[in-house]
């Protein structure tokens, strides 16, 4: 079976300059360490015009990880916390709520993305469990054959972590590691946090101006 993952070009009236659709992004936060991470990427996806909408989900355990890794204090105005302003964009969604709107395949979304996902999350998804908000709209993506990133975070793997990643695979979801890059010479932590989010919004259609790509600079120098 052919799995279509490119969002559709024919313009709407919901479109960014160049005619092409708003994307619908999700966001799942959940109680791995690398919260920075999903700092990043909800600070990049409201920056990005041709997203239009944002749904976050954040569970207890990430609320934990974020207040222990960014401040970031409670689910109370959690998106100012995050970002630094109110957003249109942005929806906060409770993990709880298995009847929200991602919980239905008729709810149109263009990715999903787990950042990071933790194991007991990625055990969720893989076996279909669709206890909470996140396992559900996850569960959403694949029967509707969408893309859903998961971002998966822990060291040592088990046996049973490894699985649960070959099951997701074989299910369709791409699993993209927490694991920095180190080709493109990072100095900081906020210069690792942005090249990986770079690298998964350029995987899932949205790619970055000023993103690092590898070859751009030897080439640059051939050819001055």
């Amino acid at each position: 079976m052919n799995r279509r993952h490119s969002f559709h070009s024919v313009k709407e009236p919901n479109a960014d300059e160049s005619g092409e659709p708003h994307r619908t992004i999700v966001l799942a936060v959940t109680g791995a360490s690398g919260s920075i991470l999903a700092v990043e990427m909800l600070r990049s996806l409201e920056a990005d015009p041709r997203v239009g909408r944002i749904h976050l989900v954040v569970s207890p355990s990430a609320l934990r990880v974020l207040a222990e890794e960014t401040g970031a204090s409670g689910r109370h105005e959690l998106v100012e916390q995050l970002v630094g302003a109110r957003s249109a964009k942005i929806s906060l969604l409770a993990h709880e709520d298995i009847g929200a709107s991602i919980a239905s395949g008729s709810c149109p979304v263009d990715a999903m993305l787990v950042l990071p996902c933790s194991m007991g999350t990625l055990a969720g998804i893989c076996h279909g469990m669709a206890g909470n908000l996140i396992e559900r709209a996850a569960d959403v993506c694949l029967k509707e054959r969408r893309r859903l990133v998961l971002c998966v975070r822990e060291t040592p793997l088990s046996l049973i972590h490894l699985n649960n990643m070959l099951t997701a695979a074989q299910a369709g979801a791409t699993i993209f590691p927490v694991i920095p890059s180190f080709y493109n010479h990072p100095r900081t932590v906020a210069d690792i946090t942005r090249n990986y989010v770079h690298r998964i919004l350029q995987h899932i259609g949205l790619p970055q101006p000023g993103a690092y790509q590898w070859g751009t600079a030897a080439l640059a120098k051939d050819t001055k």
